[in-house]
């Protein structure tokens, strides 16, 4: 069994090229590179979308958990190449299906994207993925995305 390595958020930012407010991956635990890991986002009140979702009720909304879960996926398949750092890549989404929701996600919750890869034909990748807060799973959905330089 290989031990898992640990990317802090100065690490996802060289992989992915998100950023504030758009970047949903503070930590990222891969298990086996190109293929599991598990990243946390931090939820905080500060994010900009509880502004508007819903104001009196923060819930995050669902769509930006699946991009956390898809953020979570393409940076466990570029952790894979030790030289991550010196070619820029993009993960760009191609399917959503099977998505389910299944409690809010509030503020203060520490949100855990579990993804494991299911398919591979070249530049393409399908995973499936669960977040879940407290061990508890609150969305859950299969993806494919592309990964270009």
């Amino acid at each position: 069994m290989s031990e898992v390595k640990i990317y802090r958020i100065e690490d996802i930012m060289k992989m992915l090229p998100h950023r504030y407010p758009f970047l949903l991956v503070d930590r990222l635990e891969v298990e086996v590179p190109g293929e599991k890991g598990v990243g946390i986002k931090n939820v905080t009140m500060n994010e900009e979308f509880f502004q508007g979702h819903f104001p009196g009720n923060p819930v995050m909304p669902g769509v930006l958990q699946i991009e956390a879960m898809a953020q979570t996926a393409g940076a466990v398949v570029i952790a894979k190449d030790e030289n991550y750092a010196d070619e820029k890549r993009s993960v760009l989404f191609m399917s959503i299906d099977g998505v389910k929701f299944r409690k809010p996600v509030k503020p203060g919750d520490q949100l855990r994207m579990h993804v494991e890869k299911i398919k591979e034909r070249r530049n393409i990748f399908v995973f499936k993925g669960q977040s879940m807060v407290d061990g508890q799973v609150v969305s859950e959905a299969e993806f494919t995305a592309m990964i270009v330089e």
